[in-house]
């Protein structure tokens, strides 16, 4: 029974990186799983990649405001 609880706890381990990837690639509108596969290869360096690069989500600059705000 500890050698099921360990080695769970071993592959959590193992994947982080990859679930870090990501998450991270979707959070900034890139595909998951390209990201999850890459970071595999390259664990350290597709992260550090992800992090620089630009946001792909589209940003909404404007937005309406409530009547009841003053836009001042």
């Amino acid at each position: 029974m500890p050698e099921i609880l360990i080695g769970s706890v071993v592959l959590c381990l193992l994947l982080s990186p990859q679930l870090l990837a990501g998450f991270l690639a979707k959070r900034t509108g890139r595909n998951f799983w390209f990201w999850f596969l890459i970071s595999f290869l390259i664990p350290v360096i597709s992260l550090i990649i992800l992090i620089f690069l630009e946001d792909k989500n589209p940003r909404t600059e404007s937005y309406a405001l409530a009547d009841h705000v003053d836009k001042g």
